[in-house]
């Protein structure tokens, strides 16, 4: 759906301003967010359609807390989550849940940093 408004919550602006240009490339809003207090509170705000977010920020876990927290909001746990990490890249660890449940993390996809463009306007399109 272009002209879908998606919040991007990343600590690392780098990160933020390129997702925020792929994704204003093919017509969407885009809304950022440096960590999870400035992501929530604009969550509430602006009712993104689609969720971008990074796992590590202010603290190690910051992202996968904050999308448990989403989809356990009847307000939120509609909103489709793509955690686009750095992760397994930094640490050597895949944080994806290994049998689809959702109490590890609830995000509905996940990519590593850094994602080429058209994988990440492949996930955004089909979420």
């Amino acid at each position: 759906m272009q002209n879908a408004k998606i919040m991007v919550v990343d600590d690392d602006p780098g990160i933020r301003d390129s997702v925020q240009t792929i994704l204003e490339s093919r017509q969407y809003t885009v809304i950022t967010a440096a960590d999870r207090t400035e992501g929530m509170e604009k969550i509430k705000a602006e009712r993104p359609d689609l969720l971008i977010l990074d796992i590590m920020m202010s603290s190690w876990l910051d992202g996968l807390d904050m999308s448990k927290k989403l989809k356990k909001d009847p307000e939120f746990s509609h909103m489709p989550i793509i955690m686009l990490t750095g992760v397994r890249e930094k640490t050597g660890f895949d944080l994806r849940p290994r049998d689809g449940g959702p109490d590890w993390c609830s995000a509905d996809a996940y990519l590593d940093k850094p994602v080429p463009a058209d994988i990440l306007l492949a996930q955004v399109a089909k979420l």
